[in-house]
């Protein structure tokens, strides 16, 4: 049985998709409780899923199969019960273009189990189809702007003191100095934003929601943590399906690897790919319930524009124009998958076998298509592989000033060591600062010191980048880029210079020369003097071109100059490119010396 409700609605599918598809936070809105799912792997290396709870007076248990859509378009999903008033159940969903607007569909799908599903079906699909109309409009509403929220919800429960608890943590984040002055949105958004948004809240999307750059949003949360509104989720992501399968509150609980018994296979950890810092409301401040209100819709997984469960033998044709990127097919069982790199146009087809996915030839462009060659019905689908980029990674808190100032410790295990594919690193040391203890005397050379590093630090948190150490008069920074460790390196020496024209030239008592130096390679990251540092030749190689510094310059290695996003930093900047045989390298190795 089938029963559809239509709406037209003046806004393009792309406007409409990324709340109407949001399944997760819809079941929410209905008032739907969060459940969880049992994984039990089968022998062909499938999972099956089964849950079971309660919705609308009714005892429910069921299988649930895999979620199935084409980004901006379609979704649909089908529970197989054993128990309810139903033997299946489910939502189809799809978009189409009409004219400058839209034409939405919702249908319900059901097939009874009981004499209480034949006698009263079609009424609970009704009240449910009511519900969802509902929800529909308000979410549109939202996406034109008529309203400041998505869903009318009533407010949540709270601990007792809770809100007062808040409060005061909201002042206490606005007092660090990392607070940025969001300490009472963020405070707000706990304590008023939806269960599905905040078991982890990613700050990545935060700063969206508040329309402030990545890092004041960071800072916020972490700010956050020390206060207490927040606790931190290190999540160890499934390299298969993405999932936050392991979860510590601490770095130095995660373990080298994991399972993911929603894919069947054990799986390694990865610093850069695969460990994800996401938080969520302190208990005392706002509990929620264990488990999703949907466990696997098209917007739990955005990265994947396309998924389709198919049938032993069948061949699928779907519509769809991906832009040029990154992508992998595969499916949701264990097996081979295929890294695609789309330039546009025609896009491989995917061959499912038991072994796994193979790509067909292009077809037409606009299209995909779809074949399972195994004798068992599978999931399969496309994704897009730079899925990071709303994720918080470990090298990316890790390079941030904020992390070690108020975790400081926060490290690995004893023994413990993180590889990390990229790290730019930056020295810089004082040119003659012996002398400018001779010259101006221990306790005004002190000062002077001193006041140099506080501006560095500065300089390199305003740059997305975290002190590591200091050495002396020296100073050790990274950065998760290398376009932000060259940023920083210009706005020193610009900084420098500024001091020296307020304290006289060069040859008087106060002038400042620094030193510095910047490289970018793989690292390891390790636990040592508890506090996380950086080990290996890429940190040689930085020392070393610090140590080719004259002061007043800048010297990037290649690695550094060449990148594309450091190249136009350089545009009018004086520079020389030269070759030094440096201690520890059995080559001559070439830089670049910027003369700012």
């Amino acid at each position: 049985m089938r029963r559809t409700w239509t709406w037209h609605f003046n806004l393009p599918p792309e406007r409409l998709w990324p709340v109407l598809a949001d399944t997760n936070r819809f079941n929410e809105a209905m008032g739907l409780p969060p459940y969880a799912l049992e994984e039990t792997p089968q022998a062909n290396g499938t999972v099956l899923r089964r849950g079971h709870g309660k919705a609308a007076g009714f005892t429910l248990a069921w299988e649930e199969k895999p979620y199935e859509w084409i980004h901006g378009r379609h979704f649909r999903q089908s529970r197989v019960f054993t128990k309810g008033p139903f033997r299946r159940f489910g939502p189809v969903f799809d978009i189409e273009p009409e004219g400058d607007g839209s034409k939405v569909s919702y249908a319900l799908e059901w097939e009874p189990l009981t004499f209480v599903g034949r006698l009263f079906g079609k009424r609970l699909a009704e009240q449910a189809g009511g519900a969802v109309g509902k929800r529909v409009l308000e979410a549109v509403a939202f996406v034109k702007g008529e309203r400041p929220t998505v869903f009318d919800l009533p407010p949540p429960e709270l601990p007792e003191g809770g809100r007062a608890r808040a409060a005061a943590l909201a002042e206490a984040i606005d007092r660090s100095p990392y607070g940025n002055g969001l300490g009472r949105r963020l405070t707000d958004y706990v304590l008023t934003g939806m269960a599905a948004d905040l078991a982890h809240l990613k700050p990545k999307l935060l700063a969206r929601e508040f329309g402030v750059e990545q890092r004041p949003a960071v800072e916020a949360c972490l700010a956050g943590v020390r206060a207490g509104l927040l606790t931190m989720k290190w999540d160890l992501l499934c390299t298969n399906c993405r999932g936050a399968k392991l979860t510590t509150s601490a770095l130095s609980e995660l373990p080298r690897g994991a399972h993911c018994p929603s894919c069947n296979i054990d799986y390694d950890r990865d610093f850069e790919r695969n460990v994800e810092l996401a938080f969520a409301p302190a208990p005392a401040i706002r509990p929620l319930m264990a488990g999703g209100f949907c466990l696997s819709g098209p917007m739990a997984t955005p990265h994947v524009p396309v998924q389709l469960l198919l049938e032993p033998g069948e061949r699928r044709t779907v519509s769809l124009d991906l832009p040029a990127g990154h992508y992998r097919l595969r499916t949701l069982h264990p097996g081979a998958s295929v890294d695609v790199e789309h330039d546009g146009g025609g896009f491989p087809g995917l061959r499912i076998t038991a072994a796994g996915v193979e790509a067909l030839s292009a077809g037409a462009a606009g299209t995909i298509e779809f074949v399972n060659e195994a004798s068992f019905e599978l999931a399969a689908l496309v994704e897009d592989r730079t899925w990071t980029r709303d994720a918080l990674t470990a090298p990316e808190v890790i390079s941030l000033q904020v992390f070690r100032d108020l975790f400081a410790e926060a490290t690995l295990r004893p023994g413990d060591e993180a590889a990390v594919g990229q790290v730019a690193l930056l020295f810089s040391d004082l040119r003659g600062s012996t002398a400018l203890y001779e010259r101006v005397g221990d306790a005004v050379a002190y000062n002077i010191v001193r006041e140099h590093f506080a501006f560095l630090a500065g300089i390199v948190r305003d740059h997305d980048g975290a002190v590591v150490k200091t050495i002396g008069d020296a100073v050790m920074a990274s950065f998760g880029d290398p376009a932000h460790a060259v940023k920083a390196a210009l706005a020193t020496q610009a900084r420098i210079a500024d001091f020296n024209r307020t304290h006289g030239g060069e040859g008087t008592d106060r002038h400042l020369a620094i030193k510095l130096g910047v490289h970018c390679g793989a690292s390891v990251m390790v636990n040592l003097n508890d506090r996380l540092d950086y080990f290996g030749s890429t940190v040689n190689m930085a020392a070393r071109l610090q140590g080719e510094s004259e002061g007043g310059d800048i010297v990037l290695s290649r690695a550094v100059a060449d990148d594309p996003a450091v190249k136009p930093l350089l545009a009018g900047v004086p520079s020389r490119e030269e070759t030094v045989a440096l201690k520890g390298f059995a080559a001559p190795i070439g830089f670049v010396r910027l003369r700012p």
